[in-house]
């Protein structure tokens, strides 16, 4: 699918990018808002509104050079900001509001999956809408789960791990996305396209 992009399919690409992500972004807001802190809610981030998540470099050009260059897409969407003195349970309050991202993607690629099994996709074009959205938002459940900072899946990861772990986390954090682009040209790459695959075919 994303090996053969048409301007049509870009299009359609960035339109579910922009939903996926505000409502990725969104639940980051909320999940946080129930944990206690009004952060994100004070600063406008709490809202489905893409216009208030969307960096036009990381969340609309990177992802379609990266589809190009390594056949997936990688994204990111301005961070929704969190006080982690204000929020619940500590750094397991802090590992939800990570958590609440990726997962709800999964939960939009399973919804997209059971309307498409129960509607039938009648036309090409549908099925083209029906088959980015479910493959872009695993991708972004699985990308993001990936535990090296800044992706969610480090908040998660630095819940559960000692001191030393959260510590080397700490050290990298500011170069971590440069650490993740190394790892794919190594091969975290294929190694994350089998996963998304392997997630689909779990799909309903």
């Amino acid at each position: 699918m994303f090996a053969a992009l048409t301007p049509t399919l870009i299009v359609i690409m960035i339109v579910c990018i922009v939903i996926s992500l505000a409502i990725h972004e969104f639940m980051h807001a909320y999940v946080g808002h129930l944990l206690g802190d009004t952060t994100a809610h004070d600063e406008g981030r709490m809202t489905l509104n893409p216009l208030s998540h969307i960096d036009p470099v990381m969340t609309l050009a990177l992802p379609i050079v990266t589809i190009l260059a390594f056949g997936f897409p990688i994204l990111a969407a301005k961070p929704v900001p969190f006080n982690p003195d204000r929020v619940k349970f500590d750094e397991f309050g802090a590992a939800l509001i990570a958590a609440a991202g990726p997962f709800s993607n999964l939960v939009l690629a399973i919804i997209a999956a059971l309307i498409a099994n129960v509607m039938g996709l009648a036309t090409p074009l549908v099925n083209d809408i029906f088959t980015i959205f479910i493959t872009l938002n695993v991708a972004l459940f699985v990308f993001n789960l990936v535990p090296i900072p800044p992706l969610d899946g480090s908040r998660v990861l630095y819940a559960f791990a000692p001191e030393p772990v959260q510590q080397f986390m700490r050290s990298i954090e500011p170069f971590g996305l440069f650490v993740v682009f190394g790892l794919i040209f190594l091969g975290l790459g294929s190694f994350l396209v089998g996963i998304n695959q392997a997630v689909i075919n779990f799909l309903p």
